[in-house]
């Protein structure tokens, strides 16, 4: 059974060209970031182009329950009515926050300083997933948190009452954890400072620094230390979600590996910290072009054109990218079945823990497809068959994980034959409109959602 209820089987039959402009939805880790930063401002922020899939309006029933006045115009704008730094209210029921572990990290974070006490669940794939690494730095501010076994939700965490800044050196690459500690800091005194040892997507520290935070950022021996200044005034903002990368990346791939496809997706946020898979992709041989690049709110923007790319290539993908695009891998090693040679992955352990186990959902619904996989604890090796040898034809896990859905989706665009995955549900978590959109660029896609 579904962690969102009864499974949404789903099928991508091979198909013709893909053309046109694919409008994928807004950014998912900005979304989050606009209705966090918007309920710890004081006055109204604006935000057009947020993605409302559920883990978004999770967290944004979540600000509501903090005190935040969040509410939807018909055109689509929001408007969050900020409750200032320090002043969440104490929820009066548990906070769902679904399948988000972005949404539920942030959050814990935004509230460890506050003297409050909130009780988090999620959905059956969030509840398994690993929470300690939020809780344990969040209880050097003075929080405490008890949950299940392993650090596991259902959780409650009670706020610091006399919350004191820390330094803090991130453990493992990963923008959540960062974002915490730094949220965290921000109704702490003094200065926060937090220390990566290689760079995570810097989302957070952008919007911060646009909210009126005093965050500075240097590059030394160390890795990465930013520097924050706790309880600020944060300022409201107009915020334009760009388009989201980790979407972006469907259709740019679908587009790859389908043959006569020539695909435009404009308003794609190309953060350097995001872009790793565009880059990976023209490493392999990929025909992708960025058109009218520009720069708004803070964020690079470019239109993305994909073509069909016969001659890809199997590479090495650098490790030090992992970062930038782990949410990327599983669609990377899509388009790697259809290269010649090997790719190898390496230095990609968080996959481990993201929605499913990532690695081990991939490789065991490649090979199900006839692609050849070698895999380790954190790394995998996907032994390209080049465009047309990939046979297809099986029915794939999708263990409640939208990305592991979608690229299976994708997948079956140009195999010999048809691919299934027994769950296509989740995929509304992050792109509610994926079936309709490809649809729209040609793929022959069928569910069984009446």
């Amino acid at each position: 059974m579904s962690g969102h209820g009864t499974p949404i089987p789903m099928t991508s039959t091979p198909c013709g060209p893909l053309k046109g402009e694919a409008h994928v939805p807004g950014d998912k880790s900005i979304s989050h970031r606009s209705l966090i930063f918007g309920a710890m401002a004081v006055g109204e922020t604006k935000i057009t182009g947020l993605l409302e899939g559920e883990d978004v309006l999770d967290t944004a029933k979540a600000m509501r329950a903090f005190g935040a006045d969040v509410v939807r115009d018909e055109d689509g704008t929001w408007h969050v009515h900020g409750v200032g730094v320090g002043g969440f209210a104490e929820p009066d029921n548990v906070i769902d926050c679904g399948n988000s572990g972005t949404g539920v990290r942030l959050i814990m974070g935004a509230m460890a300083s506050c003297p409050i006490t909130v009780t988090f669940t999620g959905d059956a794939s969030l509840n398994k997933r690993p929470m300690a690494r939020v809780t344990d730095p969040i209880a050097l501010f003075g929080a405490q948190s008890v949950g299940r076994s392993g650090g596991r939700l259902p959780m409650t965490i009670v706020g610091a009452a006399d919350p004191v800044p820390v330094r803090y050196t991130v453990p493992m690459p990963s923008a959540q954890v960062k974002s915490a500690v730094l949220l965290a800091g921000l109704n702490a005194p003094g200065e926060t400072v937090v220390i990566e040892k290689e760079a995570t997507r810097d989302h957070t520290e952008r919007m911060l620094a646009g909210f009126g935070a005093d965050i500075r950022t240097e590059e030394t021996e160390e890795g990465r230390v930013i520097t924050l200044t706790g309880q600020p005034e944060l300022k409201p903002q107009t915020i334009v979600v760009p388009r989201d990368p980790s979407s972006a990346a469907f259709p740019v791939c679908a587009a790859v590996i389908t043959p006569g496809s020539d695909v435009l997706v404009p308003n794609i946020g190309l953060n350097p910290t995001r872009a790793g898979l565009f880059t990976t992709l023209r490493e392999m041989g990929a025909d992708l072009t960025y058109e009218n690049e520009r720069e708004e709110g803070g964020e690079p923007v470019a239109d993305l054109r994909a073509k069909f790319s016969p001659d890809l290539k199997g590479i090495e993908v650098d490790p030090a990218r992992a970062a930038s695009m782990i949410d990327e891998y599983p669609v990377l090693s899509v388009v790697a079945a259809f290269a010649q040679g090997d790719t190898v992955m390496k230095g990609v352990k968080e996959l481990r823990v993201k929605e499913s186990d990532r690695i081990d959902a991939m490789a065991k619904g490649l090979r199900a497809n006839g692609v050849e996989v070698d895999e380790g604890e954190d790394w995998w090796i996907v032994k390209g068959l080049g465009h047309g040898n990939v046979p297809g034809g099986a029915t794939c896990e999708s263990h409640l994980d939208h990305r592991i859905a979608m690229s299976f989706m994708v997948m079956g665009m140009a195999t010999q034959q048809p691919v299934s995955v027994d769950d296509g549900g989740p995929i509304a978590t992050s792109f509610p409109i994926f079936e309709r959109l490809m649809g729209d660029l040609g793929a022959q896609l069928s569910s069984a959602a009446k």
